[in-house]
């Protein structure tokens, strides 16, 4: 009975190791982390391994330019890349630069969190969705949010104390809580008529 407990154990350490679906080099060597998502049909990037630590800083699974390819073959599959999930880039502060491609629609809660590193970022046409804290503590100084995103989640661009100006389009209806709190460089904001929500502390300590 132990040996077949034991050899269970050991059946699961690798699920337990890992927290990706499958890793896959780009042609530049740099290897991506993905799970498959809509039913496996379609992929998120994700993280390297267990996020048990998630908090723990800084984190290296990713370092310099990364570049997000549109779709990804693996095992003779061909898989479009549609989202940046949770964490996926949290506390990267080698990160210098990111390119998301036009398949990404939703950039999930924390995916750049801490990335202080980041001093530029592109957020493509189709992303629709800004989760929470997605941008917290980014280094950039200025920040294009395309027409395409409806809501912008909360604290999503907050301590991103290099901000200087910030224009949002048309197409947001919901600023969320604490969207761009503590961005003490924070001199123009630009919001539309179509904006119905702002949330409470969205532009506190924006001196």
């Amino acid at each position: 009975m132990k040996k077949q407990l034991l050899l269970f154990v050991m059946m699961l350490l690798p699920l337990v190791a890992s927290a990706h679906d499958i890793e896959v080099k780009n042609a530049d060597g740099v290897a991506i982390y993905y799970n498959y998502t809509n039913n496996g049909t379609e992929l998120a990037v994700t993280y390297r391994g267990d996020r048990g630590d998630s908090y723990s800083y800084p984190n290296d699974d990713y370092q310099g330019n990364v570049v997000i390819p549109e779709e990804v073959t693996f095992m003779n599959r061909t898989r479009k890349v549609t989202s940046i999930g949770f964490g996926a880039f949290e506390y990267c502060t080698g990160l210098t630069s990111v390119t998301i491609p036009n398949s990404v629609t939703i950039i999930g809660s924390e995916a750049f969190n801490g990335c202080r590193g980041l001093t530029s970022i592109t957020i493509p046409n189709s992303v629709t969705s800004i989760g929470s804290y997605a941008f917290c503590g980014c280094g950039f100084t200025s920040v294009t949010i395309p027409n395409s995103v409806t809501n912008i989640g909360g604290w999503a661009f907050s301590v991103c104390s290099g901000l200087t100006s910030v224009t949002i389009p048309n197409s947001v209806t919901s600023i969320g809580n604490g969207a761009f709190e503590d961005c003490s460089g924070l001199t123009s904001v630009t919001i539309p008529n179509s904006v119905t929500r702002i949330g409470g502390a969205a532009f506190r300590h924006c001196i």
